[in-house]
């Protein structure tokens, strides 16, 4: 347990520049104690009680602002960075030296039964505010842009945007920018937008000319 506890505090150090030491990381992150919180109530859910379990992990979210269901399955080494609003569903899975930021929702349609909630691999970045609904996979190695709305599989080494999300990024191969910083990328909506503006002054062209 000890071991687990300093891998994930060298997770936080490696991935926060704002934190300052491992101190501060186990008292004052709430990411850090969502998931400690998370790993007691997970042990108890694993073991059929499922009533103290979502006792532990309701009183997490009261005290962090993060939903962890103690039935989801989370590998080492997950970053919760700020936290406030994220909400991870009951059959959802996260793979290893994932990071997460506030707002992501790894949620359900309300179409599923069984397994409803998405599959994340190793080594995922999911930006603010991203949503991925759906019981399906998002590989190795992905990128999910701050805002995405994710409704389909995403294959290894991809980087997702807009809504609904696209692939723009492919085995190291950029669509649009090298680059994901959670602002710098082409924004799907606003170009459809743009197609369509045009075409509505296409047409207006054409009627004043009639």
């Amino acid at each position: 347990m000890f071991e687990n506890l300093k891998y994930e505090i060298k997770v936080v150090k490696e991935n926060d520049p704002a934190a300052r030491s491992g101190f501060e990381i186990y008292f004052l992150y709430n990411g850090f104690k969502a998931i400690r919180a998370y790993r007691r109530a997970h042990k108890l859910y694993l073991k059929g009680h499922y009533f103290l379990a979502r006792w532990i992990s309701e009183r997490a979210k009261r005290r962090t602002g993060i939903e962890i269901h103690p039935g989801a399955t989370i590998g080492k080494g997950l970053f919760i960075d700020h936290g406030t609003g994220v909400v991870i569903g009951e059959t959802a899975v996260i793979g290893d030296n994932c990071v997460i930021y506030q707002g992501v929702t790894l949620g359900g349609t309300g179409k599923d039964t069984g397994k409803r909630h998405p599959t994340l691999g190793n080594n995922v970045m999911v930006g603010a505010g991203a949503k991925i609904l759906g019981p399906f996979r998002v590989g190795n190695n992905v990128k999910i842009a701050a805002g995405a709305v994710v409704l389909n599989e995403i294959p290894d080494d991809a980087t997702a945007v807009g809504v609904p999300a696209r692939v723009v990024r492919l085995a190291g191969k950029a669509v649009n920018r090298e680059k994901l910083d959670q602002t710098h990328f082409a924004d799907p909506v606003s170009q459809e937008i743009c197609k369509l503006n045009a075409r509505i002054d296409a047409l207006e062209k054409l009627l004043e000319e009639k």
